[in-house]
């Protein structure tokens, strides 16, 4: 690839000032644009607000640090790290040379449970789907973890308020600056397709109810979403007040502690809270979107299934076997018998027997790993398409595709890894390991079948003519494999056994 170059067509003029590039090979990207002011200071724990405008060139040749996170999840390489701060709410855009045309736009959520990741991962860089493509590709950055996705407006005082829905609320601004400035690197505003994975397609589903990102977005893609990773206001205020306490201070000291401690001592009180609420109600996750009856009205589910979500077409689907990652990198899904059994003791204990029953060979590792997945991701998934089909084009997939090394590792198709095919990295270093003991050909072979599928869905609004159209008659499914097929009402009893559950919804604890 050819090295990075400054030129002329590296020049484009945003609302805020101009920005300067870098060639990229035969690309050109900006990076580190900064969409809402640096959320420091009195700023903390407040709404995205507008950014200064500046005079000359803003240098926007490198990514804009990472949200505050621990450093280990911020890693580019071993050994390099990028760097983490308050000061994240940037974005970056990449595109095809020459800034004239009206191309389709994809925006880029990332995942990570609210808690971690950022858009200068090198899995979401974009360079393939630009190029195949010929998109305008924008990844964001937003706020995460308790500087992002708790709830402390029960502390405001009148000299120091707090905001609900923080990175909510960066990633509606994100896609406000899209409408306003997206036109001057090429894009086509009018047709935007927002799409992410895993707490990034929990995003997607949430903005998909939230009446300030109406307009924003024509299209969407939920890639493993886990829908009911919202929660009411009043477990949220119960999660603010034991976050405070695990601070150490008390209520009439929070505001004060809330503003004026370092990330460090934030970062851990959060850890203390994720895990006091894995173990307390095992299935809950304490960062996420609040339904504040305000910036978001109510809970996503039931604003699809009343027809009140933003009416766009949508890709939505889940991967195989999504539970498999979470007891081997992140334990913080129901993934074993204890935490199941506590968890429908808590919710619904007349299910438990027939979901479980549902899984051969339950209470077998496997069988409770798969559940836990279903449960957090295909579940949910599956109602929302359901409601969804009743308003606007819907389209569900499965993908269940998995080289040889993921099977020997216990993975199989887990969470996560149709980002693979999304991004295309069979011919990178870490596409041709994974591949080296077998796989190579059906890796590219999907993420040829997948890429296809994205991009005329953001071209176009509907995939390719072999997917139909997802409805409660045939539930028809695309299956992502070495070779992709259509199945219509794929795992049928399980889907049945999970009916009428409702989990922690309207449990009140």
């Amino acid at each position: 690839m050819a090295s990075d170059t400054l030129t002329t067509d590296t020049l484009v003029r945003t609302t805020a000032g101009v920005v300067r590039g870098r060639r990229v090979g035969d690309l050109v990207a900006w990076r580190g644009i900064p969409y809402a002011a640096p959320p420091v200071g009195p700023l903390r724990l407040r709404a995205p607000q507008p950014v200064t405008p500046w005079s000359g060139d803003l240098d926007a040749t490198e990514f804009g640090d990472a949200a505050v996170q621990h450093k280990k999840f911020t890693a580019l390489r071993p050994g390099k790290y990028q760097p983490s701060s308050e000061n994240c709410l940037t974005l970056n855009v990449l595109a095809t040379p020459g800034t004239s045309g009206t191309r389709p736009v994809m925006v880029f959520i990332h995942g990570g449970a609210y808690t971690l990741g950022m858009s200068a991962t090198a899995l979401y860089g974009g360079q393939s789907l630009v190029r195949r493509g010929d998109i305008v590709y924008v990844s964001i950055n937003y706020r995460l973890g308790s500087l992002g996705y708790l709830d402390f407006t029960q502390f405001s005082t009148p000299e120091r308020p707090f905001d609900s829905n923080l990175g909510l609320r960066d990633q509606v601004a994100a896609l406000e600056w899209v409408q306003r400035n997206i036109a001057e690197f090429g894009g086509d505003p009018d047709n935007v397709t927002v799409f992410g994975e895993s707490a990034g397609a929990n995003a997607v589903t949430t903005l998909m109810t939230t009446p300030a990102a109406k307009g924003l977005f024509a299209r969407a893609i939920s890639e493993s979403s886990a829908p009911g990773l919202v929660t009411t206001a009043d477990r949220a205020a119960r999660w603010a007040s034991d976050y405070v306490t695990l601070l150490g201070a008390e209520p009439d000291t929070a505001a004060e502690a809330l503003t004026s401690s370092p990330v460090g001592a934030l970062g851990r009180a959060g850890n203390r809270l994720g895990a006091k609420v894995l173990s307390e109600t095992p299935g809950l996750h304490p960062f996420g979107p609040v339904i504040d009856g305000d910036f978001l009205p109510k809970p996503p589910l039931d604003a699809f299934a009343d027809g009140s979500a933003h009416r766009v077409p949508l890709i939505i689907g889940t991967n195989a076997r999504e539970g498999t990652l979470f007891p081997k990198l992140l334990d913080a899904l129901p993934t074993d018998p204890d935490r199941i059994g506590r968890m429908f003791a808590l919710t619904d204990p007349g299910a438990e027997a027939r979901v479980t029953a549902a899984y051969p060979g339950y209470p077998a590792p496997d069988a409770a790993v798969d559940l836990g997945g279903d449960l957090t991701f295909w579940r949910p998934s599956i109602e929302l398409a359901e409601a969804h089909s009743a308003f606007a084009p819907t389209f569900s997939y499965r993908f269940d595709f998995a080289p040889r090394a993921m099977k020997w590792l216990g993975l199989d198709a887990t969470h996560g890894f149709e980002l693979f095919a999304v991004f295309d990295i069979a011919d990178t270093l870490i596409g041709r390991g994974l591949t080296l003991p077998g796989g190579r050909r059906g890796l590219k072979d999907v993420t040829d079948t997948v890429q296809r599928h994205w991009l005329h869905f953001a071209s176009q609004g509907t995939p390719l003519a072999a997917w139909p159209k997802y409805d409660t008659d045939r539930r028809a499914t695309l299956v992502f494999d070495t070779v992709t097929t259509v199945q219509d009402d794929p795992r049928r009893e399980r889907r049945l056994a999970w009916e009428g559950y409702r989990g922690y919804y309207g449990q009140g604890l």
